[in-house]
């Protein structure tokens, strides 16, 4: 793939660009349902806001707007009747998150379409005599309403219902409040009876890019500030019990116990221990209480959750079956019982080659020239073109992160690597234009 640039944009045109992302994500950073934090879940009064925002945006650079049957925001620009290549990430949140996840690659995606629009002369006079390059697909930019999955404990619901992928059987999700995934859509004013109508098909769609930042260290480790995106992990997440005996903390002796804690403890180090001695396998154990919860009663329940990642579908299973042996092991010895509901599931999504080539070309046209190739990570985390390989190719650029810090308020990317990324996204974009739809 070439890495001559195509885009005929200024240094300092891409550099405003970067500038009104950093910009952006603090005013986005601003919509918030917590005083001292950023939480932003789905079909909140801060998701209808946010989408508003973005809707504004979208519309001073010309495209078409709409807010589809499962929350998207969505803006279109070019032919009606052409296919779209898709540009996005979502704009939903953790609870007490960070400025960029998601967000900036939609505020990048936008100004992308601001950089196609600039007429050949660069300088947006009435000079130009036509637009960068001619493309022959509408784009299409996508602010996600539900990749965190932080409301109803599942993640991917608005790109899911994009994908055509939606289950009947998320109704009944309930958030913290009790309130059910059916009610909060009829709150937001949204039909779930048309949820569907969000469902795109393959021929409407010449694939999907993502610009996010890396969730990890590497590019950070590396000292490079982009890079192409290979897969994106498998996982699969169970809430798990262990059960024993409560009993007065005092009064039984340590030959009668059957503590629920230590046996969850001891599993929880066990998950540690086996993932770490495997390539590519990440596992976590996020959430972990223990019940009556009263400082002198033996613990006689826990529950805990286990957030299992790889980069292939058949080592994550096979690193839970060895987990389960594990705790099978754990509980006989310690006279405990254990069972597991698992809650998600998601298959390894692997970036399509033409897509990985073109996001290769976009990073060489955009970085000083070099003689190796821009690097290339397997992603960790899980992302909305997870769902959208369903339907259609995916691609994803990955942004330098200081320190990998993420879902966390110290989470980071400069003004210059996003002035980087947007350069490359929209030369993605452009040498995809030059490929055959």
């Amino acid at each position: 793939m070439t890495s001559a640039s195509l885009l005929r944009a200024a240094p300092d045109v891409i550099a405003a660009a970067a500038r009104r992302v950093m910009a952006r994500c603090e005013e986005l950073a601003r919509v918030s349902a917590a005083a001292a934090s950023i939480e932003r879940v789905y079909l909140s009064p801060e998701h209808a806001r946010v989408n508003r925002l973005a809707a504004e945006w979208m519309r001073e650079l010309g495209m078409r707007t709409w807010q589809d049957a499962a929350g998207n925001q969505v803006g279109r620009i070019g032919d009606p009747a052409a296919p779209a290549l898709m540009l996005g990430s979502h704009l939903d949140t953790v609870l007490d998150a960070g400025r960029y996840d998601g967000i900036a690659g939609v505020l990048m995606a936008l100004e992308v379409v601001r950089l196609l629009r600039v007429p050949v002369g660069g300088d947006g006079d009435a000079a130009g005599d036509g637009w960068t390059v001619p493309l022959p697909f509408a784009i299409e930019v996508v602010a996600f309403s539900d990749e965190e999955g932080t409301r109803f404990g599942k993640a991917l619901l608005g790109s899911s219902a994009v994908a055509g992928t939606w289950s009947d059987a998320w109704w009944e999700l309930t958030d913290a409040d009790g309130v059910s995934l059916r009610r909060a859509f009829l709150e937001f004013g949204l039909d779930p009876a048309r949820v569907g109508e969000a469902a795109r098909r393959p021929d409407e769609l010449v694939g999907y890019l993502e610009a996010h930042i890396e969730q990890g260290p590497e590019l950070d480790r590396a000292g490079e500030p982009l890079a192409v995106v290979s897969s994106i992990a498998s996982a699969r997440r169970f809430q798990l019990v262990v059960e024993g005996e409560a009993r007065h903390a005092g009064g039984t002796p340590y030959d009668m116990r059957r503590d629920a804690l230590l046996g969850a403890s001891e599993a929880a180090l066990a998950v540690e221990r086996i993932c770490s001695a495997e390539h590519h396998i990440v596992g976590t154990v996020g959430r972990f209480e223990a019940f009556p919860g009263a400082v002198n009663v033996i613990p006689g329940e826990v529950q805990f959750s286990l957030d299992l990642r790889g980069e292939f579908d058949g080592e994550r299973d096979r690193v839970w079956d060895a987990l389960a042996r594990e705790l099978d092991e754990i509980m006989g010895r310690r006279a405990l019982r254990w069972r597991s509901r698992e809650v998600h599931s998601a298959p390894a999504v692997f970036c399509a080659p033409l897509l990985q080539d073109v996001v290769a070309g976009g990073i060489r046209a955009a970085l000083p020239p070099r003689s190796d190739a821009p690097p290339v990570i397997f992603s960790r985390a899980g992302h909305d073109g997870m769902s959208l390989g369903a339907v259609t190719d995916v691609g994803m650029l990955f942004l330098r992160n200081p320190d990998g810090v993420s879902h966390h308020p110290d989470e980071s990317v400069s003004a210059g690597d996003v002035a980087h990324g947007i350069r490359a996204l929209a030369e993605a974009v452009l040498l995809r234009g030059t490929e055959r739809v």
